[in-house]
């Protein structure tokens, strides 16, 4: 299974795959990294985005921010599953993330047993 985690804070990077180690050893998951909105768009563009089960996206990010790119990935690709992220239990982010088709709404901290049942379980 294909993971995209599109998050601007590079740090992101070591703490998934520290949280996903076992499952990356077993082979039960490959995570890419794309620090901007932009960046994973031009990403999905480039691929065959029926081999990409799901996408996590910070919705706090410079430039494009991740409800926009949410709106965008559900046009484009409706098939794709996009979990947003955010440090901030917003209601307004909450619900722009439902209008705009999220499969869910993730707050930080990330409970990573329970990310990895909902992941797992697509």
């Amino acid at each position: 299974m294909i993971i995209i985690v599109v998050d601007d804070e590079q740090d992101c990077q070591l703490l998934f795959k520290q949280q996903f180690r076992k499952e990356i050893k077993n082979n039960q998951v490959q995570l890419y990294f794309a620090f901007s909105a932009e960046e994973a768009l031009h990403y999905l563009q480039d691929q065959l985005t029926d081999y990409i089960p799901i996408i996590l996206a910070d919705i706090n990010m410079p430039g494009m921010n991740g409800l926009e790119m949410l709106k965008i990935i559900k046009t484009s690709f409706p098939n794709l599953k996009v979990f947003m992220i955010t440090a901030y239990d917003d209601e307004n982010n909450y619900l722009t993330a439902v209008k705009y088709g999220a499969d869910a709404y993730i707050t930080k901290p990330i409970e990573f047993n329970k990310l990895k049942e909902k992941i797992l379980n697509l």
